[in-house]
């Protein structure tokens, strides 16, 4: 509808005036509520954002910890191999040290054995030739001499025989010595083979308990950043509660002379000062609220015009207009007090 400000007094111009004085501070709050309001909803869409992302990042960091878990296990079996691969290879070391020892000394027995039957030998060769008469002379009948021949051949066999013994023994102890270097060849080989199976495993567990790390790392700062908006948020989320609390206080309010108002007062005292004014010579509003002719006759209005109706039936049309804030437009004033 159309209006035009009726100002039929210096009065009513003056208080004109002072509602303008009054509501263009709550303009610039109006425009901080705005600001505060799109600072509220980004930082909302932030937070959501955050939290869409931690909560992806807590799923894999899961996924990772059972990860992690599996790769334990298997390094657990790995380290036990590995002990019994190196305890077996300890124990395998061992036996090859105690039987080269034991052939060492085989060794030098034989040396010895071999020194001691070539030193009895050479002493019965030296004392064969001098004493052969006197053997044979001094013996007691044939069959002395019999058995002082055997007794000789017995000493020299079984000088022979204690050197065969401790050669065969020597010959044992030598290819026992080779087959176990063999077994430790083997041994050092399952060893090596298990610890680098172990270490393979230790290496991709640490990785992969790294990248655990850097994930828990990565939400832990999402969620401050979240925490850290929603602190900044409600900071927000207050002060913007507050000056809406002023601006409804300050413009909305229906509460002024002559009221209560079915629209806010300050949009009454800039359209007619609320004074019940005649239709003025434009576009013939009239009334406490400016009703022009057509708007009022379309509101169910019971007079030709709105300054010939009681109050009461004023206040009613001019609620519904107003359409709890919805209608605002409808007053040229409400732009001018900051209500729009």
């Amino acid at each position: 509808m159309l209006r035009r400000l009726r100002l039929p007094s210096l009065a009513v111009l003056l208080l004109a005036l002072a509602a303008v004085a009054i509501v263009v501070p709550a303009g610039s709050a109006q425009q901080d509520t705005g600001q505060l309001q799109r600072e509220i909803e980004q930082r909302e869409a932030r937070e959501a954002q955050l939290g869409s992302q931690a909560e992806r990042l807590g799923r894999l960091e899961r996924k990772i910890d059972r990860q992690v878990a599996l790769l334990q296990a298997r390094l657990t079996e790995a380290q036990i191999e590995l002990n019994g691969a190196q305890t077996r290879l300890a124990r395998t070391q061992g036996q090859v040290k105690a039987e080269r020892a034991r052939a060492l000394r085989l060794r030098k027995r034989l040396a010895q054995a071999r020194k001691a039957l070539a030193d009895h030998l050479e002493a019965q060769y030296k004392a064969a030739r001098p004493d052969l008469v006197s053997v044979v002379l001094n013996a007691k009948g044939f069959e002395d001499l019999l058995e002082r021949s055997e007794f000789l051949r017995r000493a020299q066999d079984a000088g022979t025989e204690v050197v065969d013994v401790m050669r065969d023994a020597r010959a044992d102890a030598k290819a026992e010595v080779r087959r176990l270097a063999r077994l430790e060849r083997r041994r050092e080989e399952e060893a090596v083979a298990v610890q680098r199976r172990r270490d393979a495993i230790a290496s991709i567990a640490s990785a992969v308990e790294r990248r655990r790390e850097a994930v828990a790392q990565a939400r832990a700062a999402r969620l401050a950043l979240k925490r850290s908006s929603a602190r900044a948020r409600t900071r927000a989320a207050r002060t913007l509660k507050k000056l809406q609390a002023e601006q409804a206080k300050a413009r909305v309010s229906s509460a002024g002379p002559g009221g209560p108002w079915a629209i806010p007062w300050a949009i009454v005292q800039c359209e007619s000062g609320g004074q019940n004014l005649p239709p003025n010579a434009g576009a013939r509003a009239s009334g406490y609220y400016q009703f022009i002719p057509s708007t009022w006759k379309g509101l169910g209005g019971s007079t030709p015009h709105a300054y010939l109706a009681p109050k009461a039936e004023q206040d009613r049309l001019a609620a519904k207009l107003w359409a709890g804030g919805a209608g605002a437009r409808n007053w040229d004033c409400a732009a001018i007090v900051g209500i729009l």
